[in-house]
């Protein structure tokens, strides 16, 4: 199904209290991309001095950039990963995508047209908040990076069903009981306007 799917046209939309946004269908040719798994890793070693310039200890680094979107009433846009993810199943999270090789507004921009339909300009992009985050010892760790929008067009929508199957307008103070952690230190964080924050690290 593909309901409450048409987009605006350069104006910032308004969303009622319980409208979801579902769609069943749709290209999936870069459904890979978006919340799933991390991208391969070389080694979890330090990379040695001269690999790329990198002095000795350094260690890769994973970063995500997420989108955070509040509406008029204030509300936050969450969407509810697929119950089958690899990653945080059945669970509410940012719109999130891992960056690659540029710069992470254009990141942001470009996957946020591909992946949720939303049409961002650069220039209304903020950075609102960091996670340094790390899952376990062993794992690389992660610079999760979160911009705010402050108009946008279009609805959102279920471009990747495999990996999300809903959008859903949130209050900041009443968030849905399952909540991607770092996604809940972040907003948080937002909200007591403190820019960082970090997860995992002893």
């Amino acid at each position: 199904m593909r309901a409450h799917a048409a987009r605006s046209s350069g104006k910032t939309l308004s969303h009622s209290s319980s409208r979801l946004i579902h769609t069943a269908s749709w290209p999936r040719r870069r459904c890979r991309r978006h919340h799933g798994p991390p991208p391969p890793r070389r080694s979890w070693l330090p990379r040695q001095r001269g690999e790329r310039g990198a002095p000795e200890g350094t260690e890769l680094y994973i970063v995500g950039v997420h989108l955070y979107l509040q509406d008029e009433h204030g509300r936050i846009l969450l969407g509810l990963r697929h119950p089958d993810s690899a990653y945080a199943p059945a669970t509410w999270h940012f719109w999130a995508g891992h960056c690659e090789r540029e710069a992470v507004v254009a990141c942001l921009v470009r996957e946020a047209k591909e992946e949720a339909g939303l049409l961002i300009d650069p220039g209304d992009v903020g950075f609102m908040h960091l996670v340094h985050l790390i899952d376990s010892p062993r794992a690389l760790p992660r610079i999760q990076l979160v911009f705010r929008a402050r108009s946008w067009s279009g609805t959102p929508e279920v471009n990747e069903p495999d990996r999300c199957v809903e959008w859903r307008w949130w209050q900041p103070q009443n968030l849905p009981a399952v909540v991607v952690p770092y996604t809940r230190t972040a907003i948080d964080g937002i909200l007591a306007r403190r820019p960082y924050s970090q997860v995992g690290w002893a």
